[in-house]
C-alpha cells in the first residue's frame, strides 16, 4: 500500500506532458512551495492538472468495466494483460492495475480543495476558485467510487499527500458502503448541487462542460451503490427536473427502426444519439473524458484500435461482441406497426444479426474475405461505430433514465421502472398506469414527487406519423430504441403472477423480475461503453444471500459451451475485485 501512496504524492505534483486539449502554459499544476492557491493563475493550472490525471484512467474505465462482463469477448490478437482482465487472472503488473493513476486525481482534488481560498473574489466580485472547487469535489467523489467498486476496499484519505512521511502513514481501509456513506454524509456536496462549475468555453471544438460529471448525478451513483435507492432515484430525477431548462428532459425518440414488412429498410437516428458531442439540449452526452489526437503524446485512447479494423492494428482486432450478447439481441421480440392499428413480431429468420432488437447490428459491422496486401492474407473487418472519437464517453441522458429505473425498482416501485422500459414516462403514465397498485398515502407522496408534465413528455404515437422519428412525441420506452413499439408488444408485459396472493410477495417477485428486464436492457442499450460490469456487480451484491452464482452464471455465459477460459472461482465475492501488493483490495 505504502509504495501506492507514495507515488500518488509524487505524480500529484506535476504535468507529465503538454497534451493538445489541456496546453496549461506551464508543467506547474498545484504549488507545493506555498500553503494556499490565491493567484489567480492557480485556478486554470489547477483544475487542468486535475483534468489531465483524469485522462489517465479514461480507457481504463471503459475496459475495467466491459472486458469483464459478458458482452464481450478476446481474440487471438488480445494482448496478455487484457486477455488476464477478462479472465479474471489481474496481477501486480497487469497494466490496467495501476490504483496511484485514481490517487493522483484523488491527491491533486485534495490538495485543491484544502488550499483553495474560495472566498477572495476578483475586481467584478466574482470568486475566484468556487467554480474549480466545486468542480473538484465532485471529481474527487466519482473518482473514490470508480476506484473502490474496482477494487472493493481502499486506502481513504482525504488531506493532500506532499512528503514521504505522509506517504508512509497507515490509511483506513474503505469499502464501497463506507465510501459512499463519507461523500453522502460527511463532505457536504448536497449543499454545492446547485453551484456552478467552471467554464472554459469550448476547447479543441469540445465544449468544457462536458468535462464535468454533474453533482446530483455523482449523489445519484453514491446513494445508489449504498442502498439508498429512492434518495438515488430522487437525485436522478432531480437532475432531469432542476439541471436542464424549463423542466425538459425527454427521452428523445431516436433509434432504429424497420420501415416496411419486407424487412429491407429502416430510420436509423441511433447512432447519431450519442456521438454527438455537441452542447445541445438534445445532446445525450453528458460527461467525458477528452483524449489526444496523437499517440505519441499526451494520453492517446487505445480504444479505437482494439475493436476497429485498420491498418495501424494491421486488421487485427483485439475484442469482440460476445455470444451472450448476439443471443440477447436476437431473443428480443421486434414490433412493428403497420397501419389500421395492427402490429406484427418481425421474424427470426433475419440476416445481419437484424433479427429481435436493431441496436447492436447498427453499432457492429463486420464484412469478411477482405484482402490485407502487406501481408497477402484475408481478414475479418470489424467496426463498432460507438468507438469513432478519441474521446471517451461515461455518461449519456438514457444512463440517467435507465438508473432512475433501476432506483426506483430496488426503491419497491416496480411498476414505475418497467414503464421506463416500456413506454416512456408522464404524468398520465404515471396516474393510468402506476398509482393503482401504490394507492397507500406514503406512496402516492413518493409518486407525486416524480412529475413529467404530459405537454413537455408526450410520448411517441406511431397512428399520428408512421415510423417517423422525431416528429411525433419526444419520449419513448428506452426498449423502443430498437425493438419497435413496445407499448404496444404483447410480449413485453409488466410481470405478473396471479398465484402469488400476498401483495408483498409479489411486489418482491416483481421487483425481481423487472430487474432483470433492467439488466438486460442495460445490455442493449449500453454494450461496449463501460458500465456492464459494474451494472452486474450491484445486482450480484445485492442478490448475494439468495442467488451467489448470479454474477458467475452471467459472466460465464459470455462464451457458448462450457470453455469459458475462466479459471476463477466466481462465486467467491473476493474476486469480483482487483487486488494490488497481494493483499490490497477485497
Amino acid at each position: 500500500m505504502k509504495k501506492y501512496i507514495l507515488g500518488l504524492a509524487l505524480l500529484g505534483t506535476t504535468l507529465s506532458s503538454c497534451t493538445d486539449f489541456f496546453e496549461a502554459g506551464s508543467t506547474h499544476v498545484i504549488y507545493a512551495d506555498h500553503n494556499h492557491l490565491n493567484v489567480a493563475s492557480d485556478t486554470i493550472y489547477s483544475m487542468i492538472g486535475i483534468l489531465n490525471r483524469l485522462q489517465a484512467i479514461g480507457d481504463r474505465t471503459v475496459l475495467l468495466g466491459e472486458v469483464r462482463g459478458d458482452l464481450m469477448d478476446v481474440t487471438d490478437n488480445t494482448s496478455s494483460d487484457l486477455r488476464d482482465v477478462a479472465m479474471f487472472n489481474v496481477g501486480d503488473d497487469n497494466e490496467y492495475n495501476v490504483p496511484r493513476d485514481y490517487y493522483a486525481i484523488i491527491n491533486n482534488c485534495n490538495y485543491y480543495i484544502a488550499n483553495a481560498d474560495t472566498a477572495l473574489k476578483n475586481n467584478r466580485n466574482q470568486y475566484l476558485f468556487r467554480a474549480e472547487y466545486v468542480a473538484a469535489k465532485a471529481i474527487r467523489a466519482w473518482t473514490y467510487l470508480q476506484l473502490v467498486t474496482t477494487y472493493g476496499r481502499v486506502p481513504f484519505v482525504t488531506e493532500p499527500i506532499l512528503t514521504k512521511e505522509e506517504s508512509e502513514k497507515d490509511y483506513p481501509m474503505y469499502d464501497i458502503k463506507q465510501v459512499c456513506d463519507y461523500f453522502i454524509f460527511e463532505d457536504g456536496l448536497d449543499a454545492l448541487v446547485d453551484e456552478e462549475y467552471p467554464t472554459y468555453g469550448n476547447i479543441k471544438g469540445i465544449p468544457s462542460k462536458l468535462f464535468y460529471i454533474p453533482m446530483r448525478l455523482v449523489l445519484g451513483d453514491l446513494n445508489l451503490w449504498a442502498g439508498n435507492y429512492l434518495t438515488a432515484a430522487m437525485y436522478y430525477y432531480d437532475y432531469m427536473y432542476k439541471s436542464n431548462n424549463a423542466h425538459l428532459y425527454p427521452t428523445y425518440t431516436r433509434g432504429v427502426r424497420w420501415s416496411s414488412s419486407t424487412w429491407t429498410n429502416w430510420f436509423d437516428s441511433y447512432i447519431s444519439s450519442f456521438t454527438d458531442e455537441s452542447s445541445s439540449l438534445s445532446s445525450e452526452l453528458i460527461f467525458m473524458i477528452p483524449g489526444d489526437s496523437i499517440p505519441s503524446e499526451g494520453y492517446y485512447s487505445e480504444l479505437r484500435g482494439l475493436v476497429n479494423t485498420s491498418s495501424d492494428n494491421n486488421y487485427q482486432i483485439s475484442l469482440t461482441p460476445s455470444q451472450s450478447l448476439i443471443d440477447l439481441s436476437a431473443a428480443q421480440d421486434y414490433c412493428f406497426y403497420q397501419g389500421n392499428g395492427d402490429y406484427i413480431i418481425a421474424p427470426k429468420t433475419l440476416d445481419d444479426y437484424q433479427s429481435g432488437d436493431l441496436r447492436l447490428s447498427h453499432v457492429w459491422s463486420t464484412k469478411e474475405n477482405q484482402y490485407n496486401t502487406k501481408t497477402n492474407t484475408r481478414y475479418t473487418q470489424q467496426s463498432i461505430a460507438k468507438y469513432q472519437t478519441r474521446n471517451i464517453h461515461l455518461y449519456r441522458r438514457q444512463l440517467v433514465y435507465l438508473r432512475l429505473a433501476e432506483a426506483m425498482n430496488c426503491a419497491g416501485y416496480p411498476h414505475f421502472a418497467f414503464y421506463v422500459l416500456s413506454t416512456g414516462i408522464n404524468n398520465k403514465i404515471v396516474q393510468d398506469s402506476i398509482r393503482p397498485y401504490y394507492n397507500n398515502p406514503v406512496d402516492s407522496a413518493v409518486l407525486s414527487y416524480f412529475d413529467f408534465p404530459n405537454t413537455l413528455y408526450d410520448i411517441i404515437d406511431p397512428t399520428v406519423d408512421l415510423n417517423r422519428f422525431n416528429d411525433d412525441g419526444n419520449t419513448q420506452g428506452i426498449h423502443s430504441r430498437g425493438s419497435g413499439y413496445t407499448q404496444f408488444n404483447e410480449n413485453y408485459r409488466m410481470p405478473n403472477d396471479t398465484t402469488i396472493a400476498d401483495s408483498a410477495q409479489l411486489r418482491a417477485w416483481q421487483m425481481q423480475k423487472v430487474e432483470d428486464l433492467i439488466v438486460d436492457e442495460e445490455a442493449l442499450e449500453f454494450a461496449f461503453e463501460g458500465y456492464r460490469y459494474y451494472d452486474l456487480l450491484r445486482v450480484a451484491l445485492r442478490r448475494s444471500a439468495t442467488d451467489p452464482n448470479y454474477l458467475s452464471d452471467k459472466i460465464k455465459n459470455r462464451r457458448s459451451g462450457s470453455d469459458t477460459g475462466i479459471t476463477a472461482d466466481l462465486t467467491d465475492m473476493h474476486n469480483w475485485f482487483l487486488h494490488w501488493n497481494n493483499q490490497i483490495g477485497y
